[in-house]
């Protein structure tokens, strides 16, 4: 006759239970921990974090903003200025590349007329005359509204001497461009780096009608065509000759010298003092404004764009 469980057997009974219910439990973790390192072997061999939770297991998650890819952006530009898209067609025979016409020179050899330009131009020696009483009498009113006396004799000539001079500074409205390069270009097949440093400028702010001036340094990569060195001082004077800013003129020399030479590529740098900061407002002495455009292969080649500015003295 089978003895009845006593309380002996029973608390055996239930540590046996408990026993099986840890060894289950160890299992399955032991399980689990298997399944994880080969989660994480598998990260490892594909150059990844694997995380338990919030934690990587290569360090912490790197944010949104250390994982930006770096990229030179091109600088703003006014839509104007941009030439119209250029398709490369190649001439039968020849392997050129033809290119649109250009919208930074005219017709007329003109580059960027302002209005009225043509009709200045035009003007016989009746009109011009009539142009010259027009601003004579101007400053003339400005000397009055000034608190001088335009009838003294230190200012008798002076409305005459600042309209012809007014006319002298603006003269690079009138030139055409085709006389400043003159044929001056030539075929040599020279494909480096050419560099004319120190350009002297010399223009009037657009917004005061107050000096700035500076250097300007020029520098191309010919594909085939070289132009006379002095060219490129007498392109600059013609635009620095305006009612200017000077991002604008940086600009404009650069995309004059592209169109004209039709490089690989052309970076134009200035760096300029401007008087209505000197004189006026802010009274800045000592500021300088730098400013440049970089086309073609300066702008899409670092190394050939820090080599430029290294050579001009701007990476110093």
């Amino acid at each position: 006759m089978a003895q009845q469980d006593g309380p002996d057997a029973a608390a055996t009974k239930k540590r046996a239970l408990d026993a099986a219910s840890v060894s289950d439990s160890s299992t399955t973790d032991e399980s689990t921990r298997q399944r994880r390192r080969r989660r994480r072997d598998r990260h490892r061999q594909n150059g990844t974090a694997a995380h338990d939770g919030d934690v990587a297991v290569n360090g912490p998650r790197p944010s949104a903003f250390e994982q930006r890819r770096n990229s030179l952006g091109k600088a703003a530009r006014d839509p104007r200025d941009e030439p119209p898209t250029k398709k490369r067609v190649t001439v039968a025979g020849q392997g050129q590349k033809v290119r649109a016409p250009s919208p930074i020179i005219e017709s007329d050899g003109l580059s960027r007329p302002s209005r009225g330009t043509r009709q200045r131009r035009e003007d016989g020696p009746e009109a011009a005359e009539q142009r010259l009483v027009k601003m004579r009498d101007a400053v003339r009113t400005l000397l009055e509204c000034v608190g001088e006396d335009p009838d003294r004799e230190g200012l008798l000539d002076t409305p005459s001497r600042y309209a012809k001079a007014l006319l002298e500074f603006t003269s690079g409205y009138q030139v055409n461009v085709e006389d400043i390069v003159n044929n001056a270009l030539f075929h040599e097949g020279h494909s480096e780096m050419i560099i004319v440093k120190d350009i002297e400028i010399h223009s009037l702010c657009e917004h005061h009608l107050v000096p700035f001036v500076g250097k300007m340094h020029i520098g191309y990569i010919p594909s085939d065509t070289v132009i006379g060195l002095s060219k490129l001082p007498r392109i600059a004077e013609m635009y620095a000759r305006r009612l200017q800013i000077q991002e604008r003129l940086t600009k404009e020399v650069a995309h004059a010298i592209m169109e004209i030479l039709k490089p690989q590529g052309v970076a134009v740098v200035m760096e300029s003092s401007h008087l209505c900061m000197v004189m006026r407002g802010v009274r800045q002495t000592s500021t300088s404004t730098i400013t440049s455009c970089v086309l073609g292969c300066f702008e899409r080649k670092s190394k050939t764009r820090n080599e430029f500015l290294s050579l001009v003295g701007i990476n110093r």
